[in-house]
C-alpha cells in the first residue's frame, strides 16, 4: 500500500499539444518513462520511487486517448519535450527511468541534454539501436485476456500490451523499423552514470540490446535479471529493484 501523495498536472509544451504528467512523492527528482503497455505498466516503478523521491511519469502523447498531433511524430519531438520539462521546472541531478520505448527516449535524452539537467539512466528491455542478428518481435495486435478472464470474467482483465492506438503512435515516433541505427555511435557522449537491466527471458528485446547498450555508453553497468521477461519490474520485482536501488545509491545527489 502507497502512502505517499500523488497529483498530477497538465501543461502544453507546443499549442495544441497537452501533455499529462503524474507527480508523486517529494524528494530527488525522478523521470518515468513508460513504453508500449502505457502509464499503468510503470506503476509499480512510480510506486517504488515516489517512497524517497519526487517523481514524474508523463504520459507519451498518443497513449490514453491524448491527443497527438500529425507533426509530433519522432523520438527527438519526445525527447525534446522532456529535456523542456525539466528546464521549465528547474529540476537538476534527475535519474530518469525507461522502459522499453521510454528507454530510448531516455537515452537519447542523456546524449541532448545541454543543460545538465539528467544526473544518472536507468533503461529496461529498451530498443532503439540496430542490432546485427537480433529483431524486435512486437505483437501486432493487443493481447486478450489472461486465461479465466474473458467475457464471463467478474472484472475486465487488465491489459498486459499495447493497445491498437498506442501501437499507431508507436510506429509514428519509432519509424518501420523502430530503430535509429546511429543511436550507438551518439551514446559515446552520455557522461552521466547508466544502468542497463534486463530480463534474461525478453522475447521482445533481447538481453543483447542491453549489453550493447552498455557497451556504447561509458562505464555503464549491465545487469541480467534471472527469470524475468520484457518488463522485469513486474516479472522480478525484488531482484530487480535491488540491482536499480544499489545503482541510484552510487551516484551524486
Amino acid at each position: 500500500m502507497t502512502t505517499h501523495q500523488t497529483t498530477g498536472f497538465t501543461i502544453e509544451p507546443y499549442p495544441g499539444l497537452p501533455l499529462t504528467v503524474r507527480d508523486a512523492g517529494a524528494g530527488r527528482p525522478v523521470l518515468v518513462l513508460h513504453g508500449g503497455g502505457g502509464p499503468a505498466s510503470v506503476t509499480d516503478i512510480v510506486d517504488h520511487f515516489a517512497a524517497t523521491s519526487r517523481v514524474l511519469a508523463p504520459t507519451h502523447p498518443g497513449w490514453e486517448d491524448t491527443p497527438r498531433p500529425e507533426w509530433f511524430s519522432d523520438v527527438g519531438d519526445l525527447v525534446e519535450t522532456y529535456l523542456d520539462l525539466l528546464d521549465d521546472r528547474d529540476l537538476r541531478d534527475v535519474l530518469v527511468v525507461g522502459v522499453s520505448f521510454g528507454g530510448w527516449i531516455a537515452a537519447e535524452m542523456t546524449v541532448r541534454d545541454r543543460a545538465r539537467r539528467v544526473g544518472g539512466l536507468v533503461i529496461m528491455g529498451a530498443f532503439g539501436p540496430h542490432v546485427e542478428g537480433h529483431e524486435l518481435r512486437f505483437p501486432t495486435a493487443p493481447p486478450g485476456p489472461p486465461p479465466g478472464q474473458g467475457s464471463g470474467a467478474p472484472a475486465p482483465a487488465p491489459r498486459r500490451g499495447p493497445s491498437p492506438a498506442a501501437l499507431q503512435a508507436l510506429t509514428a515516433y519509432a519509424g518501420p523499423t523502430r530503430s535509429d541505427p546511429k543511436l550507438l555511435h551518439r551514446l559515446a557522449r552520455v557522461s552521466v552514470p547508466a544502468l542497463a537491466v534486463w530480463g534474461e527471458q525478453d522475447t521482445v528485446v533481447p538481453p543483447d540490446f542491453g549489453r550493447a547498450y552498455a557497451a556504447a555508453i561509458p562505464g555503464a553497468r549491465f545487469e541480467l535479471v534471472p527469470g524475468a521477461g520484457h518488463i522485469p519490474t513486474r516479472e522480478a520485482p525484488e531482484v530487480t529493484f535491488a540491482a536499480i536501488d544499489a545503482f541510484s545509491a552510487t551516484i551524486g545527489r
